[in-house]
């Protein structure tokens, strides 16, 4: 089994697919690896750490021939796989409500592309499951960034001088990045507040310290929506959340907004009128960015003032730390095949519950059903 790793060629992804660690462990699966010169540069990762770990290091040409395992972080072109071998798993977070073209590119071409991102949110696949471990940075990343940008101090200091106010910290959506955020915050000595629109989040927030903001009057969402995401909000609680907000936000120094909905642009969570009753000097990092942004007037890598607050939002929050972010991703992606490694087979057989809900292509078609529903 020929396990191909690719440098990345997307625009500000500094991430690889694997690292020396899971090169080695792949070797000792029984695997071969080769890796594509260059590939791990950016997260710190010399060609000669690959060698060292037993890796094949080469041009993208000499890695791909006859790989029947491609490794990316972003799904690659089709143009660059015509040397891999018949039916190859392309394997990586695939995007494929916005690249649905190139999904449909990996079926015509006989790939079997596995879109980590459709991970279930199962016992059994948590260490499988990139999306919580990028998010988990990603959370870490938001509140230092939002730290940095911000004019004061985030604890509060008594000197011979005077007292420093500690400043005030709200997360808005409390997953697996809001959680980080929330502990990142009260490990910088920040008052944090919190909210989220599943009442189970309640007992999160307050293990944590923090101080959780909730609508008591109208009822949110008691559990996990599809696959352990939130779900939509009805017309009458958003209507009550955004008041709630409203209210608690202009008090604030730091709003961390993270909510994200599967395959749809994100929720707007904050208006421009709520940003204008906020502290001049206030900062807003958007984690929703790319899909959007829960925040109106965000733009991608840009810092936006509004009313004298910073917007802030990358297109990419785990790329800004590409060496943990890697060797976390690359945990994900070994976890995933020696999982269901077949040692009579020579290389992993996916089941049905995991393999179905990763896989969008086989055969010459797009199989997944969430796809599908698109199209239709």
């Amino acid at each position: 089994m020929r396990i191909a790793v690719l440098r990345e060629r997307d625009p500000g992804e500094t991430r690889v697919s694997a690292t020396p660690e899971t090169v080695r462990k792949f070797i000792a699966l029984g695997a071969s690896v080769a890796v594509e010169s260059g590939a791990g540069l950016a997260a710190s990762i010399s060609d000669g750490d690959y060698r060292g770990a037993g890796a094949e290091v080469g041009p993208v040409e000499t890695v791909l021939a006859g790989a029947q395992i491609v490794f990316g972080v972003q799904g690659p072109d089709v143009a660059l796989l015509g040397a891999v071998a018949p039916s190859a798993w392309i394997v990586g977070i695939l995007d494929p409500y916005v690249r649905r073209d190139r999904i449909d590119r990996y079926a015509a071409a006989g790939l079997e592309a596995l879109a980590m991102e459709f991970m279930p949110r199962i016992t059994r696949a948590q260490s499988m499951d990139v999306l919580s471990s990028q998010s988990n940075l990603a959370g870490y990343k938001a509140v230092l960034a939002a730290a940095d940008a911000y004019g004061r101090a985030f604890p509060m200091m008594m000197t011979a001088a005077g007292t420093v106010s500690a400043a005030k910290c709200f997360v808005m959506g409390v997953g697996v990045a809001g959680l980080q955020a929330i502990a990142t915050a009260r490990r910088l000595g920040a008052q944090v507040s919190a909210t989220d629109v599943r009442s189970a989040t309640r007992e999160q927030i307050q293990s944590l310290g923090a101080k959780p903001i909730f609508v008591e009057s109208v009822a949110g969402i008691e559990g996990e929506g599809s696959g352990g995401y939130a779900g939509e909000m009805s017309e009458e609680y958003q209507r009550a959340q955004a008041e709630l907000v409203s209210s608690h936000i202009a008090k604030q120094d730091i709003v961390i907004t993270t909510a994200l909905i599967p395959g749809r642009a994100a929720p707007r969570l904050i208006t421009d009128a709520q940003i204008a009753s906020m502290k001049p000097g206030s900062v807003i990092f958007d984690l929703a960015a790319p899909q959007g942004g829960n925040v109106e007037g965000t733009v991608p890598d840009q810092v936006v003032e509004r009313h004298g607050v910073r917007i802030i939002g990358y297109s990419n929050t785990p790329a800004h730390l590409p060496a943990d972010a890697s060797a976390l991703y690359a945990r994900n992606l070994y976890n995933f095949v020696s999982a269901f490694w077949d040692k009579e087979q020579g290389g992993p057989v996916l089941d049905e519950e995991i393999g179905d809900a990763v896989r969008l292509t086989r055969g010459g078609a797009v199989v997944h059903p969430r796809l599908n529903e698109v199209v239709s």
